[in-house]
């Protein structure tokens, strides 16, 4: 399924916080983990003065010793594992995304955000831009100073949405792998949201609103049994549903802040289906604002 783990890292501890999720994925998927770093030249350009230049070579030349110091120092830090370290120059979110494309397998997996370090990336942006120029599958963490970036991280449950297109399927033969590998329980989810006249009483319009929400979530849950279904005959055992009304993204994130130690898994994109989410918007929104660790798969 995945070939190797691609991290990026900026040299400060935000960005770090993935290695727990590292250890656990490169342990138990059995796979080597490339380090990453990226000495950002455009920066170095627009900051240097212009009678400084001439030492920009110099520069260059010393922010790749420091950045490769740093990666084998977090090298060391995975016992046990393969782990290379690879040091380029170049924009990072540019310089991530060409790296990952020389293999589809790659399994591109990094930190949403962290300043500070080496090259002193944004890295809530290039990890955005990475979601959105890439083609390879994406393991997010949301970074922050608090916490260890030491031992393993726990994950249990896989949380799954669905917006009812085959696009946001897609995802499903990469959960099934996972969810196996990992021992996790599969949690499918669908999220509805009622027209607004449901909320407002236009009772001429929508003259019976029990009605309306039966039917609708006996629905939803017809399609996740049956995609349940699918699962389990895969050899999946571990196997909910649940249905939620609101907001696909802002359920999304609620209910995997209820439910610890979860990974939610989605497609980049998707139309259709009760809410018809535009699934890119609501999987950005997710990975931007979700405490837990999301695994993004590009829809074909």
């Amino acid at each position: 399924m995945y070939t190797k783990m691609l991290i990026p890292l900026d040299g400060s501890r935000t960005a770090e916080k993935v290695l727990p999720f590292a250890r656990v994925l490169a342990q138990t998927l059995k796979i080597p983990i490339e380090l990453l770093g990226v000495v950002d030249i455009s920066v170095m350009v627009a900051h240097i003065a212009a009678d400084k230049a001439r030492y920009l070579d110099t520069l260059i030349a010393q922010g790749e010793r420091s950045s490769g110091v740093y990666l084998k120092e977090i090298a060391e830090r995975l016992p046990g594992l393969s782990v290379t370290c690879t040091v380029e120059r170049g924009r990072p979110a540019e310089a991530i995304i060409e790296r990952a494309a020389a293999d589809k397998g790659t399994l591109i997996t990094m930190a949403t955000h962290g300043r500070s370090g080496i090259n002193r990336w944004l890295l809530g942006s290039v990890a955005e831009k990475v979601l959105r120029g890439t083609a390879n599958p994406l393991f997010l963490v949301r970074g922050n100073e608090e916490g260890t970036t030491d031992g393993s991280a726990t994950m249990r449950s896989i949380i799954v949405p669905l917006d009812g297109s085959e696009l946001a399927e897609s995802v499903l033969p990469t959960v099934a792998a996972v969810a196996k590998m990992l021992d996790l329980e599969v949690v499918l989810c669908r999220v509805y949201e009622l027209p607004a006249s449901a909320y407002y009483g236009a009772e001429d319009y929508l003259p019976n609103y029990d009605a309306l929400k039966a039917q609708v979530q006996d629905e939803a849950r017809s399609y996740l049994d049956q995609k349940a279904e699918a699962l389990k005959a895969k050899g999946l055992a571990k196997i909910s549903s649940v249905v939620l009304e609101g907001s696909g993204a802002d359920e999304i994130i609620h209910f995997a802040q209820t439910h610890p130690d979860s990974l939610v898994a989605m497609c980049t994109h998707g139309r259709s289906g009760v809410k018809r989410w535009v699934l890119g918007s609501v999987t950005e929104k997710v990975v931007r604002h979700s405490g837990d660790p999301v695994l993004v798969v590009r829809a074909a």
